[in-house]
């Protein structure tokens, strides 16, 4: 069940630690772009005896090393991502909701062709969800 995670430490030589498997294996299954206290929240039920600032510390070392990501979208709230290659996030104004979008940036091949090593990128937009803009189409047919 951990393999895979205890592989990623390994691969970037960081000391495997129960907190550190649980926050990949959380953030694998729980695409939903998490905060440190839903994350917190979520293993603390399973783990009596885990931290907030152990949460912390794993989470800043996984991004230092390139394992996940932080996201800035909306205030100062950091959010969290598994690490899944370069790509960009839309986020619902309704219901709050961000949402993976795999697209590629079109300034890339320029950026590296400049010869610059591209290690993360950016990019979000703001809108409504299918979902939130699917159930405002019906309350204004209905209403």
């Amino acid at each position: 069940m951990y393999e895979k995670y205890v592989k990623i430490l390994k691969e970037h030589t960081l000391k495997v630690t129960s907190p550190r498997l649980e926050i990949l294996r959380y953030l694998d299954e729980h695409h939903t772009h998490p905060n440190v206290e839903e994350i917190y929240s979520s293993l603390k039920k399973k783990h009596p005896s885990l931290s907030r600032t152990t949460v912390y510390n794993s989470l800043e070392i996984l991004k230092k090393k390139r394992i996940i990501q932080s996201l800035t979208i909306s205030g100062s709230e950091l959010r969290y991502d598994i690490h899944e290659g370069l790509h960009h996030h839309f986020i619902c104004t309704h219901c709050g909701t961000i949402f993976d979008i795999a697209i590629t940036c079109p300034n890339m091949d320029r950026t590296l062709y400049g010869g610059h090593r591209v290690e993360e990128v950016q990019g979000y937009f703001k809108g409504i969800c299918k979902k939130c803009h699917t159930k405002e189409k019906r309350r204004n047919n209905n209403g």
